[in-house]
């Protein structure tokens, strides 16, 4: 049976990934939204792992949540993406900070 410990150092090293992906790569703003579903992912790992370890539904209950809002936020950063690559031509992150509400 694999035990607490592992699944937590495999959701360790998911947030590592996520948050090595968001600093090594400022250039790219795909990347940085992939980086910032691996560390969501990392976190649903720790809360089903505990709700498991801990009999308690909660923390499944609250990991639907979590994918639910990421699946959102992965549509509209997507959509934003692609009206902003009509407008400019790039999705360079330097060139995000010409927009203009």
């Amino acid at each position: 049976m694999i035990e607490l410990e592992q699944y937590l150092t495999v959701a360790g090293v998911l947030f590592v990934i996520g948050i090595f992906g968001i600093f090594l790569n400022r250039k790219n703003v795909i990347i940085i939204l992939m980086s910032i579903e691996l560390m969501l992912l990392a976190v649903n790992v720790n809360m089903v792992a505990f709700s498991v370890y801990l009999g308690d539904l909660t923390g499944q209950v609250f990991t639907l949540f979590i994918l639910t809002v990421a699946a959102a936020e992965a549509a509209i950063g997507l959509a934003i993406l692609v009206c902003f690559f009509r407008n400019r031509g790039t999705i360079s992150v330097e060139d995000v900070n010409v927009m203009k509400g």
